[in-house]
Formats: C-alpha cells, sequence, structure tokens
C-alpha cells in the first residue's frame, strides 16, 4: 500500500519553497537560496518577473481556456513572434517540452509516408534526453530511463552524438531515414556541446538526402545560449525546432515549429491538444518573449556566460578533481574527474541550488538570465570553494 498519495517518481531534496524573488528562492522556514538551476532552464526571467506576473494575472480575470475548436487571437500573436524571432513559417503549440517533439516526430513520420517511405526512420543521437513519452524516451539515448518500459516504440536508428561521419554511413546504408532529431547542445547528459560546425554538416546531409533536421531546443532556445534559439550560432535554419521550458518562465507551454515542407505536413486532424496554445499560457509566453528581446537578454546570457565561467577557471584551474569547465552561454557545466553526486545536497546546504548529471560527473548550473553580476560572483565564490572542499574531504 503506498505510504503517499503521491507516485514515488523522484528523489525530491529535502526543501520546499514558499516563493521567491529574481534569483531567489524561500522556503518554508524563511530561508534563501540562490537558485542556479531555473527550474531545469525553465524560470529563465527568474521567480515573479513583473512582466509575467501581470501578464498571467490580467489574462486570468478574462480568459484561461476555450480549446482549439475556436481561434486564439493570443495564439496567434505568439506565433508570429516566434516564426520572426526563428525564421520558421509555422508553429504547434503544446504543453511540455515532450509534447513539442511528440509533434516533431510525427511530422517526420507523415513527412516520410508523403515521400513514399512505408516505414520511416529518423536518425537520433546517444546520450540524447527528449522526453518521457513513450515515442520521445524511444528517442532518448540514455537506456537507464528507457528500463521497465519496453517495448519501445521503433522506427529510430542511433548515432553517436557530434560524430558526422556515423551519420553519412547512416545515409549510405538505410534508405528508410526521414529526419535527424538532435539536440545542439545535450543538456541532460551534462552540457556536451559539439563541435563547432556540426549543425551545418548535419544541414548538408539532410539537404542532400531530402531529410528533415528537427533541433530540439527544449533547453537551449529561449535566449539560454546567447541567441534566442542555439542554431542561430550556426547561421543555419533547421526544417523542425522545438522548445518549451524557457519559454513561459514556469507556465506550462511547448511549440513545435516548422518551415518550408514541414510546415504543411499535419493538417486539421492529423494532430492536436486540447490545453495547447491557450489564453493563460500565450500570454505569459508572450510577456517572456517581449522581455527577452526588449531586455536584450540574449547578449546578457553571453556576457554572464563568460564572466562565471573566467570566474570558475581562475578559481578551479590546476584541481585534480575539476576534468573542464565548459558553456555556451548560460549552459554552464563543472565536469569532475570523480563522481560528485553529493554536491547537489552540499550546495544546498550553503544556499545554492544546482544539479548534478552526466552520470553523476557533471556540475550543471542554468541560472537565469536575468541575474546580477554580484549574484554571479556569488555563485562563483561559494561553490568554487565547495568544490575545492569536498574534493579534498573525498581524498
Amino acid at each position: 500500500m503506498a505510504t503517499t498519495p503521491i507516485m514515488n517518481t523522484y528523489n525530491r531534496l529535502s526543501v520546499a519553497f514558499d516563493h521567491g524573488e529574481g534569483t531567489w528562492l524561500y522556503d518554508t522556514d524563511g530561508n534563501k537560496y540562490l537558485d542556479a538551476l531555473s527550474g531545469i532552464a525553465v524560470c529563465g526571467l527568474g521567480h515573479a518577473h513583473p512582466a509575467v506576473t501581470h501578464a498571467i494575472t490580467e489574462q486570468a480575470s478574462k480568459l484561461i481556456h476555450t480549446s482549439n475548436l475556436y481561434s486564439v487571437p493570443l495564439q496567434e500573436r505568439l506565433a508570429a513572434r516566434l516564426t520572426a524571432l526563428s525564421g520558421m513559417d509555422n508553429v504547434f503549440f503544446g504543453n511540455s517540452g515532450a509534447e513539442a517533439n511528440e509533434a516533431a516526430i510525427k511530422l517526420a513520420r507523415r513527412y516520410g509516408h508523403q515521400q513514399g517511405v512505408d516505414n520511416p526512420a529518423i536518425i537520433v543521437m546517444e546520450g540524447a534526453f527528449h522526453g518521457r513519452t513513450l515515442a520521445t524516451l524511444s528517442a532518448t539515448g540514455n537506456r537507464a530511463v528507457q528500463v521497465g518500459f519496453e517495448p519501445l516504440v521503433g522506427g529510430f536508428l542511433r548515432a553517436p552524438y557530434n560524430d558526422v561521419e556515423a551519420i553519412r554511413t547512416i545515409a549510405a546504408n538505410n534508405p528508410n531515414v526521414v529526419a535527424i532529431l538532435v539536440e545542439p547542445i545535450q543538456g541532460e547528459a551534462g552540457i556536451r556541446i559539439p563541435a563547432d560546425d556540426y549543425l551545418n554538416q548535419l544541414r548538408d546531409i539532410c539537404d542532400d538526402n531530402d531529410w528533415l533536421l528537427m533541433l530540439d531546443e527544449v533547453q537551449t532556445g529561449n535566449g539560454r545560449t546567447g541567441e534566442y534559439f542555439a542554431y542561430q550560432h550556426n547561421g543555419i535554419l533547421p526544417d523542425v525546432v522545438t522548445t518549451a521550458k524557457g519559454l513561459g518562465n514556469g507556465v506550462p507551454i511547448g511549440a513545435c515549429l516548422a518551415r518550408g515542407k514541414a510546415a504543411e505536413v499535419l493538417t486539421p486532424g492529423t494532430h492536436g491538444s486540447t490545453y495547447g496554445g491557450n489564453p493563460l499560457a500565450c500570454a505569459a509566453a508572450l510577456a517572456v518573449v517581449d522581455t527577452i528581446q526588449n531586455d536584450n537578454l540574449c547578449k546578457r546570457a553571453r556576457a554572464l556566460g563568460e564572466r562565471i565561467c573566467d570566474g570558475f577557471r581562475e578559481q578551479l584551474t590546476g584541481s585534480d578533481y575539476v576534468r573542464e569547465i565548459r558553456n555556451k552561454g548560460l549552459m554552464i557545466a563543472i565536469e569532475l574527474n570523480e563522481a560528485g553526486s553529493e554536491l547537489a545536497v552540499l550546495s544546498k546546504v550553503k544556499g545554492i541550488l544546482l544539479n548534478v548529471t552526466g552520470g553523476g560527473r557533471v556540475v550543471r548550473l542554468l541560472p537565469p538570465l536575468t541575474m546580477t553580476d554580484g549574484e554571479a560572483d556569488l555563485l562563483v565564490n561559494t561553490l568554487s570553494k565547495l568544490i575545492q572542499i569536498y574534493a579534498a574531504d573525498d581524498r
């Protein structure tokens, strides 16, 4: 018999939060914490941002939901903003990153059938994370999260991340491939950043084979890497791009954007969502998009990411315990030579919220784009000392 009314699906830290302000969270006992995780790259504008708060409260007083049986003007406004920012043609709105990726997978399969491919296949990467629905779980390259959910969904071919030649080998040997689904940076795997021209080469391969290039920007989008979308560092356009997380600053919303031949694949009756793109979620997302643009937060993410990493390199370079410090904007990794899973708990004790991923060897930092220089320096100084102490104790 269950001992709690909540299913036991999370290993939670022993803290509960009452409210937040900017980069800070306050627990139910009044203790404050510097949030360097942003709800896993969700609260890019920090907590209780006035623009988002105003948009939510104003919209909630008027209309929350009508369904997609009717026109939703705020959805149309948000779609126009996102397509203008991304270079895409149209958008499907869901409620999460997993739903956005599910839409992309369905779109690719339908595209394949339209091309006369009876068993369309999608190339996905080792170490990838695309969600926990059955299809996105199957596309994910982490066996640990798949165990116990077999049979998995077929139609996925796996290649090593950042290995273009492996993709070319698949292209030469499998005529059923119709798309590549890839993260510009692998977040859950430990902030794995590929070669600078990796996406450019994937774009060329897709063009040569008439495949769709589909980018999972659930974590990398919405200014996180220093451009609104990470692929904009490469000067390319995908055929499909998905995003969520930072789009709503905590209000659930996901988006699957498409361009060109991919934009007309889904038609009435082929896909849908009851809640997707409802007025409340779209009002919040519009406030987020406008704030990122008006406050130049993409540029801020680039500058802040460099400040933080320069600080860590100054304090941690030479440590035998630290293997590498890397970042793209405000996706920051401190890779350790040995597992340091306990650092998440120890950091919480010191008032810092972070995440340890990549098999317990990567301290992952995803701070708000609105973090101040002083807060950034506090993060660097506190965490550097903690890592040094932890490394010494570990020996």
